[in-house]
């Protein structure tokens, strides 16, 4: 099958690399009204699934109950980098939820961001489960097993039934039948689920626009975890990421996941969109999103000056020169009236 290509990499104006994708955006009636490719591809989620997977948390009030900050309870939802303010909140939610660390089925990793990866080997401090992108989520899935009476026990497995519940969210939200959704395994190990780029779409248009949801408890959860994640944005990523920089603008609720895919909604446009970079680059995002927020004429410009900072236009040397050039060469095909 034929992709367009979303961006062009050219060095000393030879072209060095191109990354293809298909984007899906859809308005409040769940019409496909912005598109490049095929809107029904079939993706995983991946981390983009985060705040689907922490909303059991949610609606079994365990931040309210457990008396958990803001700042912790973003991170049931983040994909957080390792810096010492997530570890921080990590151990004081372990405290306050009566987790043992060696209860997360995630794996012994070192943070993502460099910094501190590079200071822990330093240090010689050894791996751990909370340094794990992921652990945020583990932990409110043990939380949430403990909360709605289930076994905690093999809570990473498909047949288990928060992962059920879960796929039952995802479901409702996405307007997917359960049938439709594809189930593989995620690299922290629990179930990631696939599903059209457009129910994706609408999924993300739901996050942002939670009046959709026809669900009573459902949309009390959503709206007050899409807060939370407006409000300590730092949490969900870090400085200087995709994710952070989305969700500092209030009027956006956004989250990526790996290989490429990436989900935002917006609340005042009433706008939901997916895509996904199909050679699974995430360097690209800033770029792909920076051109589908000036295209479609949003007016928050300090938003896409954020996303411009992260991955400017000028590809530069590891002395400071410039040597290449980033161009996104898609175009949205609207179907708008």
């Amino acid at each position: 099958m034929k992709y367009e290509i979303l961006v062009e990499e050219t060095r000393a104006n030879l072209l060095e690399n191109v990354h293809e994708g298909v984007i899906c955006g859809v308005n409040e009636n769940k019409e496909a009204v912005y598109q490049v490719g095929n809107t029904q591809h079939k993706t995983y989620f991946r981390s983009a699934g985060k705040p689907i997977q922490a909303l059991p948390a949610f609606l079994s009030k365990i931040d309210i109950k457990y008396g958990l900050t803001e700042r912790e309870a973003a991170l049931f939802t983040a994909s957080h980098r390792g810096e010492a303010y997530h570890i921080e909140a990590l151990e004081t939610m372990e405290e306050k939820l009566s987790i043992k660390e060696d209860e997360l089925f995630c794996p012994l990793s070192y943070p993502l961001n460099a910094e501190p990866k590079e200071e822990m080997l330093r240090k010689n401090i050894e791996k751990r489960r909370l340094f794990h992108n992921c652990s945020g989520k583990h932990m409110g899935f043990i939380a949430a097993c403990r909360e709605l009476g289930f076994s905690a026990e093999e809570y990473w497995k498909v047949n288990h039934p928060l992962q059920q519940l879960i796929l039952k969210k995802l479901s409702y939200l996405s307007e997917t039948p359960l049938s439709e959704i594809h189930i593989g395994v995620d690299g922290c190990g629990v179930p990631v689920f696939a599903i059209p780029l457009r129910n994706m779409a609408i999924t993300s248009l739901k996050l942002a626009c939670p009046d959709l949801i026809d669900d009573t408890a459902l949309r009390g959860a959503v709206e007050r975890m899409t807060g939370i994640m407006n409000r300590e944005y730092i949490m969900v990523a870090s400085e200087n990421f995709i994710c952070s920089a989305l969700l500092e603008d209030r009027n956006i609720v956004a989250k990526g996941g790996a290989k490429g895919v990436y989900c935002f909604g917006l609340k005042k446009e009433r706008l939901g969109f997916s895509l996904k970079v199909l050679d699974g680059s995430e360097d690209v995002w800033p770029n792909v999103v920076a051109s589908i927020l000036e295209q479609i004429g949003y007016e928050n410009k300090e938003t896409i000056t954020r996303l411009r900072k992260l991955r400017p236009k000028v590809i530069k040397s590891d002395s400071g020169l410039d040597v290449g050039e980033i161009h996104e060469v898609f175009q949205l095909i609207s179907h708008k009236n």
